[in-house]
């Protein structure tokens, strides 16, 4: 009987032990080492970055989540509050206004979770580690000379000029940097900017991210298209009613991105008093290079998240190694110098996706798709 009772006693105790180790296996499989928060799913370039990052990091050994903000900053909290629960030692974030999310990443780093601000830098906090990007400043003096070599040879055109979101930290150095080479064409004649009088003091004059913020805040409050291509129609439009016939003709844009970039082209397509346009964009989204095979937009910067995203995997994974990730440079977020890690980009034309296709990194099927 005792030998029987002990059996069994024994056998509970073995069951117990499965049970409570397969507990434990469980969850290790439930730990996610990464946590991603992107702004929205609702843009291709966001959608690209989701398939890099997963690619990227599964290739690495790390186990990852995505959420998405859908372009609302108590989602994006609430997406990293989930994260935390989750346990987390990485948060990797884009955030959807650069000041609303520092209360989000403050609640992570109170946690103790390094954060990784990526591709747009999270301002007004000390809680922002690393941050990884494309050289922002490039992608604006690319849009910028794209036009002025467009029109090299020409004097007095009608320079239309947007930007981005002023939620949006990369949204004021994108436009800094085309200013730091427009601002001189416009200064010398070549252009005539038509639809920004908050510019016209700083005609031959660069205007600094860091430093010139709040006069960059007021300018681009009058040109701001939100990212968003419905708000950017409506503006580009109701600059064109406003417009005189000598703002139209031959004229030059600087649009901020893609999306907007085919917005503001259909716009002026409408107008019959435009003869042509010369328009920028940025992103390489499909139906941007569809636009661009079919002489809709004039060029766009591309940036490869297939380029950013192993950057960010390897800081990801020095972190997390317990060891120092490689940085290239400083981007100052308002309160401190955050170590950063800069990317190049490439101006894609019509001639350079030609070649683009023919080398595998476009897919003339898939921008034959695109709408």
């Amino acid at each position: 009987m005792k030998k029987i009772l002990a059996l069994i006693l024994s056998l509970a105790m073995l069951t117990a032990m499965a049970v409570s180790l397969a507990a434990c296996s469980d969850a290790e499989e439930e730990q996610v080492q990464v946590g991603i928060v992107l702004p929205t799913k609702d843009e291709p370039r966001w959608l690209q970055d989701e398939a890099s990052f997963k690619d990227a990091l599964d290739k690495a050994g790390f186990t990852s989540e995505v959420l998405f903000s859908q372009g609302k900053s108590d989602v994006e909290l609430s997406n990293v509050e989930a994260l935390i629960e989750k346990g987390v030692k990485v948060l990797v974030i884009s955030p959807q206004d650069a000041v609303a999310a520092g209360a989000a990443v403050n609640k992570a780093k109170a946690a103790g979770i390094t954060v990784v601000s990526y591709d747009r830098l999270i301002t007004g906090t000390d809680a922002v580690d690393y941050y990884v990007t494309f050289d922002s400043f490039a992608v604006g003096v690319a849009q910028g000379n794209y036009l002025i070599e467009a029109y090299k040879d020409k004097t007095g055109v009608p320079l239309y000029i947007y930007s981005g979101a002023v939620t949006d930290n990369n949204a004021f150095i994108f436009f800094a940097g085309a200013w730091s080479v427009l601002n001189k064409a416009v200064a010398d004649g070549q252009f005539v900017v038509e639809n920004c009088p908050a510019i016209a003091d700083y005609t031959g004059k660069a205007l600094d991210a860091e430093k010139d913020h709040e006069t960059l805040a007021t300018i681009l409050g009058t040109i701001t298209t939100n990212w968003d291509p419905a708000v950017a129609k409506t503006l580009a439009e109701s600059n064109l009613v406003a417009a005189n016939a000598d703002a139209k003709g031959d004229v030059a844009i600087l649009a901020p991105n893609d999306p907007t970039a085919r917005a503001i082209a259909d716009a002026f397509t409408a107008d019959s008093a435009i003869t042509s346009y010369v328009v920028t964009g940025q992103d390489a989204e499909m139906a941007s290079l569809k636009y661009i095979q079919e002489g809709k937009q004039s060029m766009t910067v591309w940036k490869d998240t297939s380029v950013l995203c192993p950057v960010t995997c390897d800081l990801v994974s020095a972190v997390l190694n317990g060891e120092t990730p490689k940085t290239t440079t400083t981007y100052n977020n308002q309160v401190k110098d955050v170590p950063s890690a800069e990317c190049s980009v490439t101006v894609v034309t019509k001639d350079k996706l030609a070649e683009l296709i023919s080398a595998g990194s476009f897919d003339q099927s898939k921008i034959d798709a695109a709408k």
